[in-house]
């Protein structure tokens, strides 16, 4: 059961999304926070993903108010609600969270960016990606909060230079989750294993696959390299492969082992086998992958072949929300927010955002933006194809040698690219390097002039699907 609670008002939000917990070892039956929003009230307040909800204003979650657990997540009348977090924290923590509520007939600018997320598809985008992971935890009774400190076998610092390197990327991901590294008393025990070998039962297929066969099996080799902040291609062969089709078998994981109820107890581990063509490095495959396969810990939702969602927005950031119902007039105003500041206030109307003529209806922006992207097709880049969150095949970045003439279609008044301004900053739709933004706006018949230095929204969300 997956829910964001920004979609039980239209207007209010808290900024993440839960789930109900069928984990016996975290949070069973309670909200479990599986995304945290960036910007939103809950990043403002310290929420994090793997949290348990425990309580609402005080009032334990029960299995008899799961039902209704949207309204008991809402509190009537209240703007500022306090939640009661459990998490590898020694104690209970309380967090008051506000409310952020904003006119339910507006559109603001994070949702026109996903709307006109080909306009700049390199930084806004959605995408599924698939891992081998195969994660196993064990079946005692057990609360992982109970653990609180870890170490690893044989230390961290008198190991090979490989493990020393995996052991401090492990290490980044379990202080994140609030363990503590304590090397006289830990809780914890982390035990690495790794090799890369030849296919003893290696036999070369004779078959050629499909160009479209191939496309397909392209997909599932893009993985989210956090390092890189972008997908990236690796030469893993797709899910489904037969082992006996590969050359060389890569083999890379983790385990946490009990050292403080019942020593040696395996409590969490996670392995990953790759299959390759061509060599690979443990050490470049630990670097991408071992955030990934931590994501699974505390909170377990797949045994096998892990689904994840990368939601990636970049953005121009003024304020400004627009009416729904016309696109030139302005519904609300973010306070002190870049158009706040500049003077622009509710209820004008924008006649032209750089010289490029506002549109009321979202109907014909959204066959202009179709007809836009159908014409300038030829200028992307095909070796970035790939598809989208929502089953898109054509996704492509723009040719970086071809820049100039993609400024130049951006420019062009009958294309109705008012919103590019989100993505003003890119130099494939401003080349000046100047990301200041000019507003023409109807005040009571008066015609006014705004220019806006917008702020520049980076958010990245990856979570297991």
């Amino acid at each position: 059961m997956t829910t964001g609670l920004s979609a039980q008002e239209i207007n209010c939000r808290y900024g993440f999304s839960f789930e109900i917990s069928n984990d016996p070892h975290w949070g069973k039956d309670k909200p479990v926070i599986t995304s945290v929003y960036p910007n939103s009230p809950a990043a403002m307040a310290g929420l994090k993903p793997y949290d348990i909800i425990e309580a609402v204003e005080g009032i334990p979650v029960t299995e008899d108010i799961l039902d209704d657990i949207y309204l008991f997540l809402n509190p009537p009348g209240r703007e500022i609600v306090t939640l009661t977090i459990k998490n590898f924290s020694e104690e209970a923590i309380k967090v008051k969270v506000k409310k952020e509520c904003k006119n339910p007939f507006a559109l603001s600018e994070e949702q026109l960016a996903t709307a006109f997320a080909m306009y700049a598809v390199e930084n806004t985008q959605e995408r599924l990606f698939t891992c081998p992971f195969e994660t196993t935890q064990t079946t005692d009774p057990l609360d992982f909060a109970s653990f609180k400190s870890f170490d690893f076998e044989g230390g961290i610092d008198n190991q090979p230079t490989l493990a020393k390197k995996i052991n401090e990327l492990i290490k980044k991901e379990l202080n994140k989750r609030g363990l503590k590294y304590d090397p006289i008393s830990p809780d914890l025990m982390v035990h690495i294993f790794y090799s890369f070998n030849k296919n003893p039962n290696y036999k070369p297929k004779t078959t050629k696959k499909s160009s479209k066969e191939q496309t397909v099996d392209d997909q599932n080799t893009w993985r989210y390299d956090i390092s890189l902040d972008r997908m990236v291609k690796f030469p893993f062969l797709p899910s489904g492969t037969v082992e006996t089709e590969a050359q060389y078998i890569l083999k890379f994981g983790f385990r946490f082992e009990d050292q403080k109820l019942e020593k040696g107890r395996v409590i969490w581990e996670c392995e990953a086998n790759e299959l390759l063509n061509e060599r690979f490095s443990v050490e470049d495959f630990a670097e991408v992958h071992v955030s990934l396969m931590a994501m699974q810990f505390p909170y377990v939702k797949y045994g096998r072949n892990v689904q994840f969602r990368l939601s990636k927005k970049k953005y121009n950031y003024t304020g400004i929300n627009y009416s729904i119902d016309n696109l030139t007039q302005i519904a609300s105003i973010d306070p002190y927010s870049p158009a706040y500041k500049a003077g622009i206030m509710a209820y004008d109307f924008i006649d032209f955002i750089e010289d490029k003529r506002t549109e009321a209806s979202a109907q014909k922006l959204t066959s202009a933006y179709k007809q836009f992207l159908v014409g300038t097709l030829k200028l992307r880049d095909q070796s970035t194809r790939f598809v989208d969150a929502n089953g898109f095949p054509d996704c492509m970045e723009w040719d970086r040698m071809k820049y100039s003439t993609v400024t130049k279609a951006f420019d062009n008044k009958n294309n109705f690219t008012v919103f590019s301004y989100l993505f003003r900053y890119a130099p494939f739709i401003n080349s000046s390097g100047n990301n200041t933004c000019s507003f023409k706006v109807n005040r009571d018949r008066e015609k006014l002039e705004f220019t806006i230095r917008p702020e520049i929204r980076s958010e990245i969300i990856i979570v297991v699907e």
